[in-house]
Formats: structure tokens, sequence, C-alpha cells
């Protein structure tokens, strides 16, 4: 079993989006504040496919679910 650290960058990769700090912000920026009665991996900015990875991720318990967690709360501020 893999003991991975991810950072998130690296979850903005894995989703196909840019990765570098400033267009995680801008990223964050516009699409702020999540409605607290929506589900990060329901919202409506995803692709079909970015949205099903973020809830497999939290379903699994994966090794990405913190970081989709971490997301999530940086979303609702």
């Amino acid at each position: 079993m893999e003991n991975a650290i991810h950072k998130l960058g690296d979850l903005f990769r894995q989703l196909g989006l840019p990765d570098d700090p400033a267009s995680i912000e801008d990223f964050i920026t516009c699409h702020r504040p999540l409605p607290p009665e929506v589900h990060v991996a329901e919202a409506a900015f995803w692709t079909p496919s970015q949205a099903l990875f973020l809830r497999d991720q939290i379903n699994d318990d994966a090794d990405w679910a913190e970081l989709v967690d971490s997301l999530a709360v940086l979303l609702s501020r």
C-alpha cells in the first residue's frame, strides 16, 4: 500500500487543472463561497469526471480524501 502525501497542487494536477499557487488561488477565489448544503463533489463547476474522482476519493476514504476535504473548506470560506 502506498503512503502518499499529496499537496493541494497535486490534487489540482490530478483534476487536470493548473496547479501553480496563483492559479489555485484564482480558482478558489472564483468559485467560493460554496453553499453549505452543496457537497464539494456536487458543485456545478466540476466536469463529470472531476466530480466522480472527488466523490470516489471521499467515499473510499482514499489518499486524496483529506485534500478533497481541505479544498471543500477553502471553497466554503
